[in-house]
């Protein structure tokens, strides 16, 4: 949708991925290192099961808001009369779903009892993120010069979190690839609301000049600032989310330290009582 809502809503998508990321992995790294295989629990699969299914959903939505809208295509790709291709625009978006929705697809069928070999999962991903990329490079052609640079910045973001997600094919469960991942994601999120702003105010306000250059300098800036953000938000959240496992992990075991002592303490407590009333027979 070449709207304001059309960017909103694939924002807000990757936005919720980029904060649920680095709280999963801040918990499954505290667990790998819990566990003397440097296995996360077996809880973590249930969860990529559930992560799989809110992607699929996601892209149902997304799929359905495309087509479905008053001025969507309605699943028709082109007409006869006159001949012509029907809101390829829309099209183009749908298809970005589709992919996410397989990557989720992937995700199920990996950490179900089908068992896919491990590492289709990020590879799906990751040509996903390289399908979103391509169309995006094709979308902007002959348009403005702001509605181009603006989407060429968002570009950036799509190919490196493509590139970090293949990585991760090979180097599995690398935190320092899984939170430049997360980086990547949530800066598109924040991205894409930027260009709904842009190139759509929501509140009727003033459009912008899209071709004075200054504007191009501020939103390269601003650009730069969305990712400083970015990078922030993630390192906190998982900073966050580990030192609190951490602490329930010391809270919890201090406490059965305390059980195991008092158990004790009554088991020796039992112990001269049935002595001493030996003693005494």
């Amino acid at each position: 949708m070449a709207n304001f809502k059309g960017h909103a809503l694939p924002g807000s998508f990757f936005l919720l991925f980029g904060l649920w990321w680095p709280v999963k992995f801040a918990l499954k790294h505290h667990s790998m290192k819990l566990k003397k295989k440097g296995r996360a629990h077996r809880s973590f699969n249930r969860l990529e099961i559930v992560e799989g299914a809110v992607k699929v959903i996601f892209a149902m939505i997304g799929i359905l808001a495309e087509q479905f809208v008053p001025d969507g295509p309605h699943l028709y790709l082109y007409t006869r009369e006159p001949w012509g291709w029907v809101k390829l625009m829309n099209w183009q978006h749908s298809t970005m779903y589709l992919f996410f929705g397989l990557s989720g697809v992937v995700d199920v069928l990996t950490y179900s009892p089908a068992r896919l070999p491990l590492g289709l999962d990020r590879l799906m991903l990751a040509i996903a993120a390289f399908v979103e990329g391509v169309l995006l490079y094709f979308h902007v052609q002959n348009r403005p010069m702001l509605d181009r640079h603006i989407h060429t910045l968002l570009l950036i973001a799509i190919f490196a979190g493509s590139a970090s997600i293949l990585l991760e094919v090979f180097l599995r469960d690398n935190v320092i690839l899984e939170l430049f991942r997360s980086t990547f994601c949530f800066v598109q999120g924040t991205w894409f609301w930027q260009i709904g702003f842009v190139l759509y105010p929501p509140f009727g306000g003033k459009t912008w000049d899209e071709s004075d250059h200054d504007n191009m300098m501020f939103v390269t800036m601003c650009f730069c600032w969305h990712y400083a953000i970015a990078i922030f938000m993630v390192v906190a959240i998982y900073t966050l989310v580990h030192c609190c496992a951490r602490r329930w992990r010391t809270s919890n075991g201090q406490i059965q330290i305390q059980l195991n002592l008092q158990n004790q303490k009554n088991a020796k407590d039992c112990c001269a009582f049935l002595l001493n009333t030996s003693d005494e027979e």
